[in-house]
């Protein structure tokens, strides 16, 4: 008898490009889903009541705590002002990949949005009300990365952040 083997596995890209188009940095890494988007697709997906909401949109940071699945980890730790924003308009998107289900979600940060003269080292896809201009919990928290190499975005800089949350079974 074959067991199912299930796991969910975050990537994330961020792209920097100048106010030309040409791209100045570029990162791409695994993320962490969190407990809590653990069981945000788990408990929606079987229709369960009471069940964490929906991702409304991401937030950055210039945290450096370690990525875990629960507590400080989880969340976002030094929050940047402004960048809590919603999806682009046509995301989420659920496409097939291979045999794994796909969750992509994307937010593009135009130029004037999120600028900062710190680096952006960590990012997060949150389910709580997208307009609260502050930190997230990690009860808030669907997904976390820690970022390296993306430096301060400067106000005609624009940032693209394309997370893909892959469901595989077997």
């Amino acid at each position: 008898m074959s067991t199912d083997q299930n796991a969910i596995v975050g990537h994330l890209v961020i792209e920097r490009h100048d106010e030309h188009g040409n791209l100045l940095e570029r990162f791409e890494g695994k993320n962490l889903v969190t407990q809590v988007g653990d069981q945000m697709y788990g408990e929606r997906g079987g229709g369960i009541s009471g069940a964490p909401a929906a991702p409304t949109g991401m937030k950055l940071g210039t945290g450096s705590t370690a990525v875990a699945k629960t507590g400080a980890g989880a969340a976002l730790v030094t929050y940047l002002s402004g960048s809590n924003k919603a999806f682009d308009a046509t995301y989420p998107q659920s496409s097939l990949s291979g045999s794994s289900r796909r969750i992509t979600y994307k937010r593009t940060y135009a130029a004037g949005e999120a600028t900062t003269a710190s680096a952006i080292t960590e990012a997060v896809i949150v389910n709580e009300t997208i307009s609260t201009d502050a930190t997230s919990a990690a009860a808030a928290t669907i997904s976390r990365i820690l970022v390296t190499g993306i430096s301060a975005k400067g106000a005609s800089d624009t940032l693209t952040c394309t997370w893909n949350h892959d469901l595989l079974g077997a």
